[in-house]
């Protein structure tokens, strides 16, 4: 959800940037011009910071909407996971919320456990890396 607060954040930061040119409408609008012409006039000698940090958040906010969300939409939930005794393959379901680290094959009974450096035995045995491998983040930390 970091991306939402982000966008959010640059867009409020576009608006205070952009405020010598609405907010003088927005006073004769509501007839307050008096009131809103020193706020204004003192907001017009940072429109070019406000402007700056407004399009710098804006491109973030973009970059985190667009390109984290559509990173995580890749996460792939099944692996084929294989024993080292029998060979034996079946596809699983890897859980998102926490990690294998024992797995009892069907075919022999056996117990796996992950390989050393591993963090569970999708990474060790499977076809696809743990979730949270795949997300770059820490794995069963």
């Amino acid at each position: 959800m970091k991306y939402r607060n982000s966008f959010i954040g640059s867009f409020i930061a576009f608006l205070l940037a952009t405020s010598c040119c609405w907010l003088p409408w927005l006073a004769v609008i509501f007839g307050g011009a008096a009131g809103f012409a020193s706020i204004n006039d003192s907001l017009e000698g940072y429109s070019g910071v406000f402007m700056f940090l407004g399009v710098i958040l804006l491109l973030y906010g973009a970059y985190q909407l667009f390109y984290r969300k559509s990173k995580s939409l890749l996460i792939l939930l099944e692996s084929l996971i294989t024993c080292p005794q029998c060979h034996f393959q079946k596809m699983e379901q890897m859980p998102t919320d926490a990690c294998q680290f024992f797995y009892q094959c069907e075919e022999c009974n056996e117990v796996i456990k992950p390989k050393e450096g591993d963090c569970c035995v999708y990474c060790s045995y499977g076809t696809v890396p743990c979730p949270p491998i795949q997300k770059n983040e820490d794995c069963c930390k």
